[in-house]
């Protein structure tokens, strides 16, 4: 597997303790990572410091410009930077030390269906071992033959996978771009994913384990108010994109109604309501950037230190 040449991309914001954390779980992989690049949102906590001493590559916004934009700089830069895989994940994401190379050792077995990997996902687990809610992918739930042959290996096709600990091959990125940087947090992995998954085969591969340190085993419905209104927002969004057909966007549309319902339960009537509804209004009467191509030089987005 050594024809592989992985980088990595962590988007952080003022949470040095499990950044250092992942990138050392990174760099005790049994498959060698190539590189790391570490995307600091403005933190003040020492983050971007630390990242630079444990010898990531680290880049810099001068202000929050959310998770979704430190995906978009670093999957960029690891493009232009000629890797052949780039693996995803936010930064309380923690790989057990074999997740890449159980990625990997799927890779020439799935191309040998004759359709090649685009996306391959870890198993995501909560603190407590149990399969965390967050980042679970959805089944693909067409039977192609080559996504039969894909279980009886023990692979699950999926329709599309989160930001956390998920491979996605260059070719991929060079076909269908880079995710939207515009989405701030929640639901740009859907998109992106979704996007390109519509066309090409996706796999769960539940031997590469991935531990997610979110502080609960939270869901949608039990957001703070600001990410809930993200949560609708850019599900509106997906919804108005290419990147789900007409029963994918069902899907998401009775899920949209799902979790607003539980949210709303769980929070004030009139303070849900105000939420829901500024989140519905924006997803309507606003676009996402669609600049999605990798640009043949470096953004301004960001500035490299250390």
């Amino acid at each position: 597997m050594s024809q592989y040449r992985i980088c990595a991309i962590l988007p952080t914001r003022n949470r040095k303790a499990l950044l250092q954390e992942c990138i050392r779980a990174l760099k005790a992989q049994t498959h060698p990572v190539a590189h790391i690049i570490v995307v600091d949102n403005a933190s003040t906590d020492g983050s971007a410091e630390l990242a630079a001493r444990e010898g990531a590559e680290v880049v810099q916004f001068e202000r929050n410009l959310g998770g979704a934009a430190g995906f978009h700089e670093g999957i960029s830069r690891a493009y232009r930077g000629g890797y052949n895989w780039v693996w995803i994940m936010d930064d309380d994401t923690i790989p057990q030390p074999n997740a890449l190379a159980e990625l990997l050792k799927a890779v020439p077995r799935l191309e040998r269906l004759g359709h090649p990997p685009a996306v391959l996902a870890s198993r995501v687990l909560w603190q407590d071992g149990s399969v965390h809610p967050m980042n679970w992918p959805w089944p693909n739930p067409f039977p192609y033959r080559r996504f039969r042959a894909a279980r009886r290996m023990g692979y699950v096709p999926v329709r599309w996978a989160a930001f956390s600990s998920v491979l996605v091959a260059r070719w991929a990125i060079q076909k269908y771009g880079l995710p939207h940087r515009d989405y701030f947090v929640r639901t740009d992995d859907l998109e992106y994913t979704g996007r390109i998954l519509r066309r090409e085969a996706g796999y769960l591969v539940p031997k590469s384990l991935a531990v997610h340190k979110t502080p609960t085993k939270y869901t949608p419905a039990s957001a703070h108010p600001e990410r809930f209104y993200y949560e609708v927002r850019n599900r509106i969004w997906v919804m108005r994109s290419r990147s789900f057909g007409v029963l994918g966007k069902a899907a998401l549309g009775a899920h949209i109604m799902g979790g607003t319902l539980a949210y709303l339960a769980k929070n004030r009537p009139a303070l849900g309501l105000r939420v829901v509804w500024k989140g519905l209004v924006d997803g309507l009467a606003t676009d996402p950037d669609h600049r999605t191509t990798v640009p043949p030089h470096l953004s301004e987005l960001g500035r490299s230190v250390g």
